[in-house]
This record gives C-alpha cells, structure tokens and sequence, in this order.
C-alpha cells in the first residue's frame, strides 16, 4: 500500500478540518491500492491538480472505514470508492458524511451462483427454498443474496445460511457440500466454473438491485467548498468518460495500473468488470435521484437486524448530495 506521508506546513493543513483555507491550497483524497480506476490516469498526470487549481494529495487506505475515520479526523476531504458498508455504518453512528458520486457500478462482480448439479435457472429458482447456502454475513453480497431471494419469493428461514468468506466458500462449493455461494471477485470466477447465476448484472440492475461503491466527502467539506468539490467530480467524469469512449485505452491502462501497483493484465481484469454511469445517469432515479438513499437504508435494516449497528437513521436522502453533480 502507498501511503504519501506529509511533512511541513502540509502536515499541519491536512490535520485540521476540512475548513476553506485547508481547500484553497490543499485538498487529500483517500484511495484504494489494487482498485484501478480512470481516475488514476488524472491523478498521475496532473490532471486533478491543474483543472481544481489546488495541489491533490493521494493517500492509499486499505479499508473504508479508515476512510470514514480519516476524514472524520479532518486529515481527507473526499473519499473515492468507498463502500456501501462503512458509509452505511458511519452515518448510522451519526456522521456527517455525503455521497456525491457513485465511483463505479459493479453488477456483475458480486453474485451468487447454484451448483450447476441442480439444474437450477431463474426459472425454476423456487427448488432453492431448502438448499445449503455460503453467504459471507454483513456484507453487501449478503444484501444481494437477500434481494435476489425476495425478488423469487423465497423465505430465507428455510435456507440453510452457512457463514463463509468468498474464497472458502468457492472451495466448499466445487467440493459439493453447497448448493449455492455468493461472492465477489476470483473467488466469484471460480464459483462459475462449477455453477450458473441466476440473475446477470444487467438484469439485477433491472430489478433495482446494485453493487457500487461511492465518493464521499464530509458534510462541512460540501458546503463550505462547493465549487471546488464540483470540480474533482466534474474531473472524475472526464476521466470516467475518457475511459469508457474505449479509444484511449492502450494509452490510459498502463498508467492505471501502475499506479494501482498492478500489472496491466491483473488491472484490465478487475477495471473490465466495473462500469462508470455518467452523470445523467448518476442523476436518474435509479442512482442520486432516489434509488440510492432507499438502498442505503435497506443495507442499514440488514445491519440491524444482525446487531452490527445500534441504530438506523429515519432517512438516508439527507447524506445525498446532488449539488456537484
């Protein structure tokens, strides 16, 4: 992990809350290492630094909710890929924080598939109603495999859950002990090789079921910097839109794989998965526009309902911020 230690006068700036005078000549955006984004072609090359007018420091987190605690401390401004999760327990417990972006949509990269020895598709998901299945508790993939048995109308009491992280449970899985996992990443590529999903990306989509993750900044950061905040995400979505035209993508690959500390192929593998909505799309219904804020708070209730959070807000719309986009 990369981590830009500052000295100085830098150090002081980035220690104080994210008041005006830390924007005007500073800003520090947390990010994750081995996550390779468009953005990271901007962030290499200057580009943020020159559009903002302000020298972007880079700090690379392992987990969102250090994030979350990085710029609770005042020591980030703005958080780019942060997850569903920590965002969720963070405003729960009462943070100030705001979603301003939807960084990347990643449908088809947390799933979960049946052992193919059942014969089991969409239209004949009922047979699951007493099937054995590996869901890695309190995490979004939990959620989805949640969603996805309600959309069927399938009682998860009659399931047998089996706690298991993504790459145990794609070893149980190709072992037969289980008839359905739910997983992100490899461990997802190698449940497919045993199985089939039930719902494609696009098609959970359809039904209002998403994978994301956010960019986040604090809720003083947003009002008392509005313009500037308006610039980095106006940067992202060049950078996001650069990408996806696809025409520059020899060009911009290396770079962000570099910079994510991996070597092209790893990096195209992982970027290839992830879709970048543009900024009508960010704004519709479906995103910013409503949809967002009713997923928060049904991540929220499912975190509740396990005890990992003491208390749900009466409405997520509050942490929405439309503003800059």
């Amino acid at each position: 992990m990369k981590i830009r230690y500052l000295t100085g006068p830098m150090a002081l700036l980035a220690s104080v809350t994210a008041h005006a005078a830390v924007a005007q000549d500073a800003l520090t955006v947390a990010y994750f290492q081995e996550w390779p984004m468009p953005f990271q072609y901007g962030k290499v090359n200057g580009v943020y630094d020159e559009k903002l007018g302000v020298t972007v420091n880079w700090v690379a987190f392992d987990s969102g909710t250090a994030m979350s605690a990085a710029m609770a401390a005042g020591d980030v401004q703005i958080a780019v890929s942060q997850g569903v999760p920590p965002f969720v327990v963070a405003t729960s417990a009462g943070q100030d924080l705001r979603v301003v972006d939807i960084a990347a949509s990643y449908s088809d990269n947390d799933n979960c598939v049946v052992a193919s020895r059942l014969e089991i598709d969409k239209d004949s998901a009922s047979e699951l109603a007493n099937a054995r299945v590996a869901v890695p508790v309190g995490t979004i993939a939990h959620y989805g495999f949640l969603q996805q048995m309600a959309h069927f109308g399938i009682d998860p009491a009659g399931m047998t859950i089996v706690d298991m992280a993504p790459a145990e449970a794609a070893a149980a899985f190709e072992q037969g002990s289980i008839d359905m996992a739910c997983g992100w990443g490899g461990a997802l590529n190698r449940m497919k090789e045993s199985g089939n999903v039930l719902l494609s990306g696009a098609e959970k989509e359809e039904i209002g079921i998403l994978t994301f993750d956010l960019t986040t900044t604090t809720g003083d950061f947003a009002a008392e910097q509005p313009q500037l905040l308006a610039d980095f995400v106006a940067t992202t979505a060049e950078m996001n839109a650069m990408w996806t035209a696809g025409d520059r993508r020899d060009e911009m690959l290396p770079v962000i794989a570099q910079d994510a500390g991996m070597d092209p192929e790893a990096a195209a593998a992982v970027i290839d998965g992830f879709e970048f909505p543009d900024t009508e799309a960010q704004l519709s219904q479906k995103w910013l526009g409503g949809g967002l804020a009713s997923y928060v708070e049904g991540v929220a209730t499912m975190f509740y309902d396990l005890g990992n959070i003491p208390s749900v807000q009466d409405s997520y719309a509050e942490f929405v911020d439309l503003a800059p986009l």
